[in-house]
């Protein structure tokens, strides 16, 4: 239970995320493999080797990809794309006056790259029907497994599920002779419009641009505290342009009351 304390205040003040003993069990499972890989026979031993035997170091990236939730989905909470689509880029592009623009869209905790794709599929069909614009996509994770799977672009053909058929055929490649479990890959043509980087949300700066048009930050912010909650916001609304947006998650939408932005959806903020 010490050792687990231990790493609980560790995991907190590197990644902001707070570990209850309510999910000891759940650590203890994640790291089983690690405890493998190490050759540790119990989590005792594991507990020695990171904080008395200077294996810290070393062990770090590896503890936060184990203990980091990476749940996402293609077109996860979809009013959001519905919103991107039909009243926030016509807006932003309302607002530019150089031609064929370029947007930047940052999805902040962007796990295995689902949202990112989403943000770039969906940009990518508007931009082909309006012609009058260009897009960026920066997908950011503190876990480096999920960043190269974003990279790899490759999923099981059960996720990609709720991408609509059209986009499917335009945007998912079918393996020629599937394998037992069906996988797809993003196109290369979209992937290069996507670039994925390592970021933690608790460093006090963030190496990015400061003109961002859109920041999508969902479903991270309830693994933070209040004060951690209020930082991380401030200093990604900081790279956002005057009359940008910051899109949280909708079990976040609380959290949202203490923005000073104007509030123009559900979840949905614009910097003024």
């Amino acid at each position: 239970m010490r050792d687990f304390q231990r790493i609980a205040t560790l995991i907190g003040k590197e990644v902001g995320i707070k570990l209850p003993p309510a999910k000891r069990l759940m650590v203890e499972g994640r790291l089983r493999r690690r405890l493998r890989h190490l050759q540790l026979e119990t989590f005792a031993d594991y507990g020695d080797y990171l904080f008395r035997k200077n294996g810290l170091d070393r062990e770090l990236p590896f503890l936060i990809n184990a203990v980091t939730t990476n749940k996402t989905d293609f077109f996860r909470e979809p009013e959001h794309f519905e919103c991107m689509e039909n009243v926030l880029v016509p807006d932003l592009l309302s607002r530019r006056t150089e031609r064929a623009p370029l947007l930047k869209v940052w999805s902040a905790a962007s796990s295995t790259g689902a949202e990112a794709y989403t943000i770039a599929m969906v940009l990518a069909d508007m931009a082909a029907a309006r012609r009058n614009f260009r897009f960026a996509v920066l997908g950011t994770d503190i876990s480096t497994d999920v960043l190269e799977a974003g990279r790899r672009a490759i999923y099981a053909a059960e996720l990609v599920a709720p991408v609509p058929p059209g986009m499917q055929s335009r945007y998912l490649m079918h393996a020629r002779q599937p394998g037992t479990r069906p996988e797809v890959r993003v196109v290369p043509e979209l992937r290069r419009q996507v670039r994925f980087d390592r970021l933690n949300l608790m460093d006090a700066n963030y190496p990015y641009d400061r003109d961002v048009d859109i920041i999508f930050l969902r479903n991270v912010l309830i693994y933070f505290d209040k004060q951690d909650q209020a930082s991380v916001i401030a200093r990604l609304v900081g790279h956002l342009r005057p009359g940008g947006y910051l899109l949280l998650g909708h079990s976040e939408s609380m959290i949202g009351t203490s923005i000073t932005m104007r509030q123009i959806a559900p979840a949905v903020f614009q910097k003024v």
